[in-house]
């Protein structure tokens, strides 16, 4: 047997000893057919098969026998046989041989690898492995299912970008707002393992269009420069004049002195569209400025609007609109002010015109009128700078005493909101009215009439008032 085993061909397979097997029974089929005619015709004897036949043996010496199956059945049952025989021998040869082959493969690689560098000694691990069951259970987990959407979507709305002058350059502004559309639609889904992989729309329809949105794109270098915008207030840098329309000889609509404030409303080339005092027309590009350019013109403006209304018949139960640091600079510095009497009650002049509605600068003017820059007797030793109460005959020890500078300032201011400068039944300081006692008019010439015997008083005070108010210049 293991002669056959080390002569075995180990590259005959399966099929190859099955077309053997059948040739060799064919082989064997025409020998024993062959030699029993030879036989037959050697005794001269006939033998006849039959299953309903006793059968004699003529070497049976007359014995009877059992009837004997068929030579065919017979023959076909031994070459049966035979086939599983060669077939379980063919099968033992061929896991001999794989046996034998794979010991000397692993010997010759047990001697490669005793031979090869010392850096080959170590193998690198598949660091990727493929786990069969974990491919088999995956694919037969996995599912596909499809279904039919009916819905309703949103269409975004288109932008259209437009560029526009009346914008600093660069900056974007919304014209018009956009709104999006309704769409109907019908889709196909398909899930895999309940995960979205397609959607294959079949049917659109519009129900609402969508509404396109404007957006405007600044061009303009003079806005972009100023950091101004249509609406915003500029500053003219020297005296001008406002012009009925773009054009050097077009008709003078009115004198803009400098440093005032216009408010722009169009570009127009090299002029401007302004509105100055409730008129409106054009100045020069070139003659305006901004906040952001010149930031002290702000202050300048407010103040030359102030000072352009200060006038002999301006009224004076408005408020004067000066801030708390412009009566520090009117009245911090005067060379009168030897007491500095007014330098140190600024404010108190300031917090009254705000409580009681009274212009403070001429609180202020009427104190030094009276007073003589505070250096009166009565302003010096009762704190009494209007001389309130002084009587002719008796004026020294007639006159109110008072704690403070700031008691006297507010009772005078408190009088004559009720009693001059406000038409009766005006609202005036806590809820209530003015009396009007002895009201003849807003103005310094009114409050004259009965508050002093001096005709040309209303002037001296005011010539005190002008004086405060360009300091401020």
């Amino acid at each position: 047997m293991s002669n056959q085993n080390n002569n075995f061909n180990s590259d005959r397979n399966l099929v190859d000893v099955f077309k053997e097997l059948q040739q060799k029974r064919a082989d064997d089929t025409y020998t024993y057919q062959h030699k029993n005619s030879n036989e037959s015709s050697r005794s001269g004897i006939t033998t006849y098969f039959s299953s309903n036949k006793k059968v004699t043996n003529p070497y049976s010496y007359g014995k009877k026998i059992k009837p004997q199956k068929s030579i065919n059945s017979m023959r076909t049952f031994n070459y049966t046989k035979l086939s599983i025989i060669i077939i379980l021998i063919t099968l033992m040869v061929s896991v001999a041989l794989l046996f034998f082959s794979y010991s000397f493969t692993t010997y010759g690689l047990e001697e490669e690898v005793a031979s090869a560098p010392a850096e080959m000694e170590e193998l690198e691990p598949n660091q990727h492995p493929l786990d069969m069951s974990q491919i088999i259970s995956g694919n037969i987990d996995m599912s596909t299912i499809k279904e039919t959407l009916n819905e309703e979507r949103e269409i975004n709305f288109p932008i259209k970008y437009k560029a526009v002058d009346n914008l600093p350059k660069g900056e974007e502004k919304v014209e018009q707002e956009g709104t999006n559309g309704t769409n109907k639609i019908i889709a196909v889904r398909t899930y895999e393992n309940n995960e979205l992989v397609d959607e294959n729309v079949i049917e659109t329809t519009v129900i609402k269009e969508p509404v396109e949105q404007i957006v405007n794109i600044g061009t303009s270098e003079f806005l972009y420069k100023y950091k101004v915008h249509l609406g915003d207030l500029m500053y003219v840098v020297a005296d001008t004049q406002l012009k009925e329309s773009a054009d050097d000889t077009s008709r003078t609509l009115a004198d803009i002195p400098a440093t005032l404030d216009v408010k722009l409303l169009e570009l127009a080339g090299d002029w401007c569209k302004v509105t100055y005092d409730e008129k409106t027309g054009f100045v020069k590009k070139a003659i305006l400025t901004s906040a952001s350019e010149a930031p002290e013109m702000v202050d300048k403006a407010r103040v030359q609007r102030i000072l352009r209304d200060v006038k002999l018949d301006m009224p004076l139960n408005k408020k004067s609109g000066l801030a708390v640091s412009d009566f520090e600079k009117m009245l911090k510095g005067n060379a009168s002010d030897t007491n500095k009497i007014f330098e140190n009650n600024y404010k108190a002049f300031f917090d009254v015109e705000q409580e009681y509605n009274i212009n403070g600068v001429f609180l202020a003017a009427l104190a030094i009128h009276e007073s003589g820059w505070g250096t009166s007797n009565i302003a010096k030793d009762k704190k009494n700078l209007f001389g309130y109460g002084a009587n002719d005959s008796n004026p020294y020890d007639d006159a109110f005493t008072f704690d403070d500078y700031k008691e006297g300032i507010e009772l005078v201011a408190k009088v004559l909101v009720k009693n001059y400068i406000n038409p009766k039944d005006t609202d005036i300081y806590g809820g209530e009215k003015a009396a009007a006692t002895y009201y003849n008019g807003s103005t310094l010439e009114g409050v004259n009439t009965r508050y002093s015997t001096d005709k040309e008083w209303h002037k001296k005070v005011f010539n005190y008032m002008d004086m405060l108010y360009n300091k401020l210049k």
